[in-house]
């Protein structure tokens, strides 16, 4: 099975349909979103294309392919309006042995790690840099974000096949991998 994973589209038409784009040219099974969906957040600029009706017009026929957790800028309203559960606080993936922890990234991360086991995987979004790093005991992965890359990043998202984790720009280009044991 073939994942794409993204986070932070933060209601952006035009970034979203870059990521849509991608999940077609990926021919991915499934779309992970790690949550901050429709709403830009206080924090942020406007995103290009700025249009959260417009990105609930685009997700909503995918609804089946779709797994989704909440991001801290997601609220109960938006879960009205989108057709695909949005409100979990995490999620669980099991791949080769390893449980691999679907969240945000404002609750658990790093410096607040999940019940996690020698050699999970902590998957989140929320600071919107691209990260893969290795600790004694997990690892660390983030996609960044679709629509508001930071600290230099570009706009991304991550995929996943056959034990294998890509980083890729919304063009497609890979430019970091991290391969399961």
């Amino acid at each position: 099975m073939k994942l794409l994973i993204a986070s932070d589209i933060h209601g952006s038409a035009y970034y979203c349909g870059k990521l849509l784009e991608a999940y077609e040219r990926e021919q991915a099974d499934r779309l992970i979103l790690l949550g901050d969906i429709l709403y830009h957040g206080p924090r942020n600029e406007l995103p290009e294309g700025y249009a959260p009706k417009e990105v609930i017009a685009m997700l909503n026929p995918l609804k089946r392919d779709i797994l989704c957790v909440r991001g801290n800028c997601d609220a109960e309203v938006d879960q009205m309006v989108l057709e695909f559960p949005i409100l979990a606080d995490y999620g669980f993936l099991y791949e080769r042995g390893r449980m691999i922890f679907l969240t945000h990234g404002h609750v658990f991360h790093e410096g607040n790690l999940p019940m996690l086991g020698k050699g999970d995987i902590l998957l989140h979004g929320h600071t919107h840099v691209p990260v893969c790093r290795e600790h004694e005991d997990y690892v660390y992965m983030n996609p960044g974000s679709v629509a508001i890359p930071k600290e230099g990043s570009e706009h991304s998202y991550m995929s996943y096949e056959d034990g294998v984790f890509l980083w890729k720009n919304l063009e497609g280009k890979i430019y970091k991998t991290y391969k399961l044991d």
